[in-house]
């Protein structure tokens, strides 16, 4: 065989192994599809109302970090009346029993029948009550207190697609997808009854399954022995 003909050979089969790279590349791409952004209501449609945040809070969002609202949810209760009166109270002066805070504490909020409210855009770092560095968290928030009631399958279920597309958009891996009390000391939040799907890593393996295109099956089993056994009431 000529030099000719073996080189001519050679360039077809190197065309041919870059050409079935590309299709198994294709064939992965398609086995684990991209997250789609779960449904939310947006800060326009609840009425949100803020000051301004200055530029200087402005950061780049390397952790997720999960909370419960701490405050037991109540029957009846409206989540649209219940993010603008924390907003607006977060506004308050401290004089005036307030926390001036420019906004909501929390980049997204999680009612207990799984709607997603945005609150506080994601470029801005949160607020919080205790003693941690909250540059580069994204703050979501499940309203109800795990301590004393049992979260609903709606709220794991919302919070485990946001957590999923939120670890997709900013890149943030699984060992910083925290509870609050991961990172600070003195809470419990986001509370006893959410916070064993964190530990237990039910919660992360979730996220896992939404993010290789599976779907879940949320199983919250039993009440803890020592945790609440009533399931949290869900909005009218």
């Amino acid at each position: 065989m000529s030099r000719r003909m073996l080189g001519v050979l050679c360039l077809g089969l190197m065309l041919c192994a870059c050409a079935t790279g590309v299709v198994a590349e294709s064939d992965t791409a398609q086995t684990h599809p991209a997250v789609e952004k779960p449904a939310t209501v947006t800060a326009e449609q609840w009425g949100s109302d803020p000051l301004p945040i200055p530029e200087e809070r402005k950061h780049e969002p390397k952790f997720i970090t999960i909370h419960h609202a701490g405050a037991d949810w109540k029957a009846g209760s409206d989540p649209y009346e219940k993010i603008r009166n924390l907003q607006a109270w977060g506004k308050k002066s401290v004089e005036d029993g307030g926390k001036d805070w420019p906004d909501l504490p929390y980049h997204f909020l999680i009612s207990p029948d799984g709607r997603v409210f945005e609150g506080r855009p994601v470029v801005y770092e949160p607020e919080t009550n205790t003693n941690y560095g909250v540059r580069s968290h994204i703050g979501v928030q499940l309203w109800g207190n795990f301590e004393t009631q049992r979260i609903s399958p709606q709220q794991v279920a919302s919070a485990v697609r946001l957590v999923a597309w939120l670890s997709q958009e900013y890149g943030v891996g699984d060992d910083l997808i925290r509870g609050h009390r991961d990172m600070a000391e003195g809470t419990s939040c986001p509370g006893m009854d959410l916070y064993r799907y964190l530990e237990d890593g039910q919660f992360l393996g979730w996220v896992n399954q939404i993010r290789a295109g599976e779907t879940p099956v949320i199983d919250l089993g039993p009440a803890l022995e020592d945790g609440p056994t009533e399931r949290i009431p869900l909005p009218e």
